[in-house]
């Protein structure tokens, strides 16, 4: 019965590239037609896509799900990703966290690719399982993420999420026993948990249907043994459900201390409450801060301890008394060229983690403000996790680079004394890799740093493939992570490049404010230029250039495809945002106009059309060819911002090059949860760019 309502929906036709069968689409069009300040007129002939429950979308769906694993399938044999990406995979890693009495850390077991998560005494102790998804549900995926225990080490409460969403629900498991208490809070999303006695902190949001926008956040207290409904309410803004909030609980448990983000006039709030007052109550802090970036992390003393970072700050570490709250003493102020990464407060010390040039540096430092120690870590590699008591002499954190898997060091904050807890295994040679930094220039001359990776003696005349990757937005930093595809890449004669451009935090807050809201474009400027780089200086030409990014890194990677198709020979954009004119009615969207503008404002519309990529695709051109993966439950950017741009870019007749959809199920915006999607999706990735650059 099908069949012939499938033929009229779906009209495509086959062509042969690299001698690969592709189905080239013809999607069915409703066209919609919006008008934006009177003037506009924007069609959208694929409007209809955002209907996920509909059942012509599930048809729509199901013969882009049998056509792209086809093609799939057959640039994975072509390429052999499969075997050499598992290969380069394997190591030994474990990252046990320092909380209170106990050690934790998440890991796969017995075969079952989903993280579990363990606990020990000591570093030598056997870890035991203390919260199994398995048990949680075994209908759905079940994804640990996030973690918090009680001041006197009894209690663990634990978040953890449903087939990828972004909602939350929290549980709390005895650390004694092993065995769950009764508590489980729903409604959950963003939220952190911070305990105080007794109970926790936490917050919930409402949403309007599975896409819905995500609104109306309230902070809670849960004392454990309560039903959810008697938790007890500390703060919401009913004026303004667009704010969001941040909080915490000091090491001393003295303050609870919350930060309201106003939302769209960039305002920011901080309030507290000091139990050891006579009458604990929240009071205002500081408030309607907008020319400072203020984080609070902590209390020494009966003072808070703070970062403060702007657009000509590159990071300061702060003492505030509450008592005098506007009058800052600077513990340690800022450095011109290095970036304030991380802070770390213990009794009589304080960690510092800074970026220069590209490499970490961990400093060590007391209340006054004097280094005591200073720990440089070589170029292009990420310092993280890092964990301990606040009474603790030592710390642990983790460090990794793209071709490095994760080692866990200990580090003594008194003696200086740093040493592997356990050696990770490789089955490569990871030493016979070349780590380069080059810079670039774009068209307004500014310097893009861009870290390079290929094997040591690599011919570079011009012909070797290359993978070029960038962020570039929100203020992030995006350091380097193992990635056993990049390493499968670089032994193919291949040259990875990430850039660092415009809008990312590499270079601190002035450097993303230039690649933010009404200056966007020079993030794709800037992604162009270090593409061209590329070329200009032999590491690559343009039948042998790849990009790929994720989520605003998608959207940077499709956007400069859809400016310059001339660039590159594949693109493969995830999770991206696509149809920029109605990002921000969805979900999370309307929390990232700062970053990208708004439809509401007519120059900002403008600035939107201009570059959003899902309007600018031109008939008559044939774009380079592309995987585009989206996850079916991705509750930050809907998965119909892929399914319409896909819908678009297929059904013209000037593609000739492929244009793949791949959707993940069970997945969220950081894609699925178990070991074997993880690794499936790298080895798609990889085994597309590798099957397309080198017709293999």
């Amino acid at each position: 019965m099908k069949k012939p309502f499938i033929i009229t929906f779906l009209i495509f036709c086959s062509i042969f590239t690299w001698g690969q069968e592709y189905t080239q689409f013809f999607t069915k069009e409703k066209t919609v037609v919006d008008t934006f300040f009177q003037s506009y007129l924007i069609e959208d002939k694929y409007r209809w896509l955002e209907d996920i429950d509909s059942q012509e979308t599930k048809d729509w769906i199901e013969q882009q799900n049998t056509s792209g694993k086809k093609y799939l399938s057959k640039a994975v044999n072509n390429a052999n990703s499969r075997s050499s990406i598992d290969r380069y995979a394997f190591s030994e890693h474990h990252h046990p966290k320092k909380m209170g009495d106990y050690y934790f850390t998440y890991a796969f077991y017995n075969n079952i690719s989903v993280r579990a998560l363990f606990y020990q005494t000591s570093l030598n102790d056997y870890a035991q399982i203390l919260v199994d998804p398995n048990f949680i549900s075994q209908k759905d995926e079940i994804n640990l993420s996030g973690y918090a225990v009680s001041k006197n080490s009894k209690l663990l409460a634990y978040q953890f999420t449903r087939n990828g969403s972004d909602w939350n629900e929290i549980k709390v498991v005895s650390l004694k026993t092993g065995i769950h208490k009764d508590d489980h809070l729903t409604g959950i999303k963003f939220s952190g948990i911070s305990w105080l006695g007794d109970g926790f902190f936490y917050s919930t949001v409402s949403q309007n249907g599975q896409f819905g926008e995500t609104r109306g956040e309230k902070v809670f207290f849960h004392k454990i043994g309560d039903e959810q409904q008697l938790d007890k309410l500390i703060f919401e803004r009913k004026n303004n459900p667009s704010a969001s909030f941040g909080y915490l609980t000091t090491s001393d448990e003295r303050f609870f201390i919350l930060t309201e983000n106003v939302g769209k006039k960039d305002l920011v709030n901080f309030f507290y409450i000091d139990y050891e007052a006579e009458s604990p109550t929240l009071q205002p802090l500081l408030t309607n801060l907008t020319k400072y970036n203020i984080e609070i992390i902590d209390s020494h003393e009966g003072k808070f301890i703070a970062t403060e970072t702007s657009v000509s700050n590159n990071g300061s570490i702060l003492e505030i008394d509450p008592a005098n709250p506007l009058k800052w003493r600077a513990i340690a102020h800022e450095f011109s060229k290095s970036l304030l990464l991380n802070v770390i407060p213990f009794d009589d010390r304080i960690v510092a983690v800074y970026q220069a040039d590209q490499h970490p540096i961990i400093s060590v430092l007391d209340y006054a403000g004097t280094v005591l120690d200073n720990l440089e870590l070589p170029l292009a590699t990420s310092v993280g996790g890092f964990s301990g008591n606040s009474y603790d002499e030592e710390l642990l954190f983790e460090y990794t680079s793209y071709t490095i898997p994760p080692n866990v060091f200990k580090f003594n904050i008194r003696t200086f004394k740093l040493e592997v807890t356990k050696q990770t295994t490789v089955t490569f040679d990871f030493e016979n890799i070349e780590y380069k930094e080059v810079e670039c220039i774009t068209k307004d001359s500014v310097v893009i740093p861009m870290i390079l990776v290929y094997e040591k003696g690599l011919k570079l005349d011009g012909t070797n493939p290359a993978i070029i990757k960038a962020y570039g937005g929100f203020n992030v930093v995006s350091p380097p992570s193992f990635d056993p595809g990049i390493v499968y890449f670089i032994k193919q004669g291949g040259v990875f490049a990430f850039a660092n451009i415009r809008g990312g935090g590499e270079k601190g807050e002035e450097w993303a404010f230039e690649g933010r809201g009404e200056n966007k474009q020079n993030s794709y400027d800037d992604f162009i230029a270090a593409s061209e780089f590329l070329i200009e200086h032999k590491y690559t030409n343009k039948g042998k250039l790849a990009s790929t990014g994720g989520s605003n890194g998608g959207l940077v990677v499709a956007v400069a495809a859809i400016q310059r198709p001339d660039l590159y020979k594949v693109v493969v954009p995830v999770v991206a945002p696509f149809d920029m004119l109605r990002l921000e009615k969805f979900t999370v969207g309307h929390f990232n106009t700062g970053e990208f503008g708004t439809v509401t404002d007519s120059i900002s519309f403008t600035r939107l059309l201009s570059y959003s990529p899902y309007q600018n695709i031109k008939e008559t051109v044939n774009y380079p060819a592309m995987l585009v993966i989206t996850s079916e439950n991705d509750d930050r950017v809907p998965p119909f911002n892929s399914y319409k741009f896909v819908a678009r870019m297929q059904s013209r007749k000037a593609q000739q090059n492929p244009i793949i959809l791949k959707i993940e199920a069970d997945a969220g915006h950081y894609g699925a949860s178990t070991l074997s999607k993880k690794m499936k999706k790298k080895i798609d990735v990889y085994g597309f760019i590798v099957n397309e650059l080198m017709g293999k």
